[in-house]
């Protein structure tokens, strides 16, 4: 099963998300179908290339087209015709992939991809049939392409106004019984005609793919409106007796048509501002990269060249190009577009770098470890487009609602009509169903909800937290209760082994080179300790055979046919050993915080050694649990380490309550006993074994600093090993739930109050016009508001 997002032409209400929601779900393959209608986008699973171009078809059909590009390949290894025949059979197995030519000649590829489709599939594909590519246009960003939207909607919008003008001018004397100004009435027909069926002529076409599927949308409404002010002018021109002034309303179609067409421009202008995000990020890469060769030279190439392992030189000012470790050189990095941390960041040989940095004051070396969609900012890139593309939970209840939208709105203005041309007359009545048609605005509920979306999730990119999708964005903002893990979550993750204590007539060395074997195999912080502490005393020893982690426990391994066992006091209670004779020693330290391990040796297994580790409380976890007590959250601590040390941690934090000793899979049945209890739950934690309950509770936050396997896990990934980040992502998603509700209730409002007034005549049909181009302006302005949220400072 894949994934793809493609970008959808034609879409302009709810309805239109509803129609093609229920074209992508009643076709063979197809699932999990998300329509968002401020993105444009349909993001789906299916399974074969087949099912894709089946979907692209209907979407065509329907009158959704899928948005495709045309790109051209280099490829390298052509040889002869079948050659041809092979690379484009590669090319058409790819998913995305409409049509492929290939020319043996020129040695390049010509395609046509659906947008969204993944780029890199196309390369990995050439590779594995032995004719590696390049995109010989890479680099190349959809922002040209909306500019160009923009620009060609902006001319539209001009010459209909042009053309609507000399409608208007005259209209307003003759409001005054004065009908000098007035064009006359066969020049208002041509000018009329001009706004209504060219640059009209999208509505039109949205209301014949609505109705040629059997339903309705905004396009349906807007199309039957101004043809009913346009039809009815005609009628009376052509009904009218040489030298009379017929009853014309031209200027009022035509005035409608350009209002609409305002609202469009106006509402894509601010639609473009929610893609700000990924366009920020997306400029970070740069597009060529200094190669260092075997001649210690340095070549400016494209980027596209660069490959894993290659060396690459960063000047001072320069934006690091791949993701690589430091080679040489030394030099502050400015990681501030990537994690949100302000301040730059120290790098020297060994150390990570990630492309999108900014080198600021050393010249580097750096060894690639990857690049193009295989980067860290390339996979932040896609988090955030999924994010955006996805749908909340409220937002199905809102296409529902869209979804019957238009029916119920063409019914009230069919009443209208005939119910009013037995009370006040035909043509007036004839004139409040437009005005109920035009005011009626399913667009602004379509727009409520995922716009809000869009911006939350760009904002939080900004600061450093990633949001995995709508879902986990809507959810955050109902946790009451927040569960906590210690090591490397609330703390450095970095122990230090502060006393290593003998328990029987064996030499220190001795004692420290069993748990160095044991200990060089292990991945677990105190491992690292372990071997730390060993080296500054100058002992090593060989790595220990028969190896074995105990989750939760610890572990085992042998040396010199002596079975080693190295953990805490359930592994000791396993192999049957007595602690109780050092129970005051380990009081003792574990007031003082410290995590206590245990060195045991068999023949008969006995403890021979105490190890006491300490941690550091990282500088804003205090700071971070007291914001969470002020926003009315819960604590709770939860740890692999003894009680005591648990207990230390909770109470220099403020914590209330706390648990240790629990083990990776009890981690995640206490965060499904407090769900059961009506709270709503946000596990953070940063390791493998705080996966568990990652994925158990409601809402998961994993620290980007630690595993692959914690951020997979979770819903929401924080940049920066910052706690303070936990309540800044509840806040952020606080304040965009608020957006959303904003956005819903003053789009209902609009309706429910619009849609009567002009079917009593209270509004006039260019009036409704313009307050349906304006709700939809209205609500995405508001959503960009969230634009100025940041984080509550310390």
């Amino acid at each position: 099963m894949q994934t793809i997002t493609l970008t959808l032409g034609g879409m302009n209400c709810g309805s239109c998300v509803s129609r093609v929601e229920q074209l992508l779900s009643s076709t063979t393959g197809i699932q999990q179908a998300e329509v968002n209608l401020a993105a444009n986008s349909a993001r789906f699973d299916f399974t074969t290339t087949e099912e894709l171009r089946s979907v692209s078809a209907q979407l065509d059909k329907a009158g959704y087209p899928a948005k495709r590009e045309e790109r051209q390949l280099q490829l390298k290894g052509m040889n002869c015709g079948s050659c041809v025949r092979r690379a484009e059979q590669a090319l058409m197995n790819v998913a995305g992939v409409l049509s492929a030519e290939v020319n043996l000649a020129s040695q390049q590829a010509r395609i046509t991809l659906l947008k969204g489709a993944d780029e890199q599939l196309v390369l990995d594909a050439l590779a594995n049939a032995g004719y590696p590519g390049q995109w010989l246009d890479a680099g190349k960003h959809q922002d040209g392409e909306q500019t160009s939207e923009l620009r060609k909607e902006r001319t539209w919008l001009i010459l209909a106004v042009a053309f609507t003008l000399p409608l208007g001018i005259g209209m307003i004397p003759a409001l005054f019984g004065n009908h000098s100004f007035m064009l006359p009435p066969w020049l208002q027909l041509v000018l009329a005609s001009i706004v209504q069926f060219i640059f009209g002529a999208r509505f039109y076409k949205g209301a014949w793919h609505a109705l040629r599927n059997r339903s309705g949308n905004m396009d349906l409404l807007v199309a039957l409106g101004t043809s009913a002010g346009w039809a009815l002018s005609t009628w009376h021109l052509l009904q009218a007796a040489p030298g009379e002034n017929p009853a014309l309303y031209y200027e009022a179609s035509a005035t409608i048509v350009s209002f609409i067409l305002l609202g469009k421009y106006l509402e894509s202008r601010a639609k473009g501002q929610t893609l700000e995000a990924i366009r920020a990020l997306s400029a970070l890469r740069p597009d060529t990269a200094r190669r260092r060769t075997g001649n210690a030279e340095d070549q400016l190439v494209p980027l596209d060249q660069i490959m894993v392992d290659d060396l690459v030189v960063v000047k001072p000012g320069e934006r690091i190009p791949v993701d690589a470790e430091v080679s040489d050189g030394a030099s502050h990095v400015d990681e501030s577009m990537l994690t949100g941390e302000s301040l730059p960041v120290s790098k020297e040989p060994g150390d990570s770098v990630s492309a999108g940095a900014m080198n600021q004051d050393g010249l580097l070396l750096l060894k690639t470890r990857a690049v193009g969609a295989e980067t860290r900012l390339a996979q932040i890139v896609r988090l955030v487009e999924s994010a955006q593309s996805s749908k909340a939970p409220i937002q199905r209840m809102v296409d529902r609602v869209s979804s019957i939208f238009v029916p119920i709105v063409m019914l009230i203005a069919l009443f209208t009509w005939v119910i009013g041309s037995l009370i006040i007359g035909p043509e007036q009545a004839l004139l409040n169903a437009i005005a109920v048609l035009v005011i009626a605005c399913p667009c602004a509920l379509g727009l409520a909800t995922p716009t809000a979306i869009m911006v939350g999730t760009g904002v939080a990119a900004k600061h450093g937290i990633l949001i995995r999708d709508a879902i986990a964005l809507e959810q955050a903002h109902q946790v009451d209760t927040v569960v906590f893990d210690k090591t490397g979550t609330l703390t450095v993750g970095q122990p230090s082994l502060t006393n290593f204590q003998l328990l029987e007539d064996i030499t220190q060395e001795q004692a420290l080179a069993w748990a160095v074997a044991i200990q060089q195999q292990a991945e677990h912080p105190l491992a690292q300790a372990v071997c730390d502490f060993a080296q500054a005393h100058s002992v090593s020893a060989p790595a220990a055979s028969s190896f074995k982690v105990c989750a939760g426990r610890g572990a085992q391994g042998m040396v010199d046919g002596t079975q080693l066992w190295l953990g805490n006091e359930r592994m000791m209670a396993d192999q049957g050993i007595d602690l109780s004779a050092w129970l005051v020693d380990v009081q003792k330290q574990a007031t003082a915080g410290a995590t206590i391990s245990w060195l045991a040796a068999d023949n008969p297994p006995r403890a021979v050694a105490m190890l006491a580790f300490a941690d550091t409380i990282k500088p804003s976890a205090a700071a971070a649990v007291a914001r969470l007590h002020d926003q009315g959250i819960k604590t709770l601590l939860l740890s692999g380490d003894n009680q005591a040390a648990a207990d230390s941690v909770a109470q220099k934090l403020g914590i209330l309550q706390a648990r240790g000793g629990v083990l990776p899979n009890e981690k995640a049945e206490v965060v499904q006993g407090l769900r059961a209890k009506h709270s709503v739950v946000a596990m953070v934690g940063d390791g493998i074994n705080d996966a568990p309950a990652l994925a158990a509770a409601d809402i998961g936050l994993a620290m980007a600093t630690g595993t692959d396997v914690a951020m997979h896990s979770a819903g929401i990934t924080l940049m920066r090993g910052d706690p303070l980040l936990v309540p800044a992502a509840l806040s952020l998603s606080r304040a965009s739930w608020r957006k959303i509700r904003q956005n819903l209730f003053w789009a209902f409002v609009y309706n429910c109050v619009g849609i009567p007034l002009a079917a009593v005549g209270l509004l006039n049909p260019m009036l409704a016009g313009a307050m349906m181009a304006a709700s939809s302006v209205c609500v995405v302005s508001n959503a960009l508001l969230l634009k100025r949220w940041t984080p509550e400072k310390p």
